[in-house]
């Protein structure tokens, strides 16, 4: 129990003020104990499925998480919170409204609270270029994993070890995605097809940019560690785990609108979630999970693609997020089951989780 409160002591607190938030403004608007009950229950709903969907962004997290210092390592569950509770769950669906809509923020958020069958019609109205965005960057961040030359360690050999290979050639996972979005770009309305593709064009670049970044940072704390410094700063991997953070919320925030159309209650379930994940992803890093378990990494980033693909093909198919945190669920868990199974045939190179 003190391991566990130790974790996720602070997103418990952090539920207990949402869910006391969520009381006070449900019988503030309903003025009933049911409807009370009723928001609350779609809270809890939101959160859960939150969590059920982003457990593979908990892993991918962990393993850039793993490496930076300490310092960096609480900064991302701190100020991070800020940019992922407050940024991608309040301040995400307003722009996209006040943008789509051509009005002011106050009158977005006026909307928002007055109009909330308006305000879904128009974030859900921006899901194609949402789609192309987020599923470019998840889709690249899965394929750059396994398009790795210098990767030994293969789960689905006979797959990963051909993706391995075919890195030697420049770029090919750039290449494979620029195809996709093609593919899809032509099943769609002409109009819809050109915001999907500067949409997925701006995905890519904005990961080419984060990785770009990280490896001016990196290249610059090797210099000072040759000059005797020692502590990485670990902004390159920030940037990059909050980009990584936004892009998976995308599809949580559209899909949050088949429960409710409130954005406070949407705001308030989401983000207990999102902090959850937080303390998901600290918990992973300190008890040295990912190198006691080899191949559920593989797992998470399996899923990740998946996921990017679902977002790419939501632009023109519709498809249940039951069924995306399903596949999800299924990888990662079979990941864990052949992680168990190969230390059991191979112990002397477990690596045990610390504590």
């Amino acid at each position: 129990m003190s391991t566990f409160l130790r974790f996720y002591g602070f997103s418990l607190v952090f539920t207990v003020v949402c869910l006391g938030l969520g009381a006070w403004y449900g019988f503030s608007s309903t003025g009933t104990i049911p409807g009370t009950f009723s928001m609350l229950w779609i809270i809890v709903v939101l959160s859960v499925l939150e969590i059920s969907l982003s457990f593979d962004n908990a892993v991918v997290n962990a393993s850039v998480l793993k490496q930076m210092d300490e310092v960096w390592q609480k900064r991302f569950l701190t100020w991070g919170i800020a940019f992922a509770v407050f940024g991608m769950r309040v301040v995400f669906p307003l722009a996209i409204v006040a943008i789509a809509a051509g009005i002011g923020p106050m009158d977005a958020v006026n909307l928002s609270l007055n109009r909330p069958d308006e305000y879904e019609r128009i974030v859900s109205s921006a899901h194609v270029g949402i789609a192309g965005f987020g599923g470019a960057f998840l889709a690249m961040v899965g394929l750059k994993f396994f398009f790795d030359l210098d990767k030994e360690i293969h789960w689905i050999r006979w797959i990963e070890e051909q993706l391995s290979r075919f890195a030697a050639l420049p770029a090919a996972e750039i290449a494979l995605l620029l195809l996709a979005l093609w593919g899809i770009s032509t099943m769609l309305q002409p109009d819809e097809a050109l915001t999907f593709l500067v949409a997925g064009i701006l995905g890519l670049v904005t990961f080419i940019a984060v990785e770009g970044i990280n490896a001016i940072l990196e290249a610059k704390e090797e210099a000072r560690a040759l000059q005797g410094a020692v502590m990485r700063s670990g902004l390159g991997g920030f940037l990059y785990l909050n980009v990584l953070d936004a892009s998976f919320s995308f599809d949580g925030v559209i899909g949050a609108f088949a429960l409710s159309n409130n954005m406070i209650v949407i705001a308030l379930g989401l983000s207990i979630g999102a902090m959850f994940v937080r303390s998901m992803t600290i918990h992973l890093v300190r008890k040295g999970t990912l190198a006691a378990y080899r191949f559920l990494e593989h797992g998470a980033f399996w899923a990740i693609i998946v996921l990017g693909a679902i977002m790419l093909l939501s632009a023109r198919f519709h498809i249940s997020e039951t069924v995306t945190g399903l596949i999800g669920a299924v990888l990662i868990g079979l990941s864990f089951a052949w992680s168990v199974r190969y230390n059991r045939r191979h112990p002397d190179e477990v690596d045990q989780p610390a504590g």
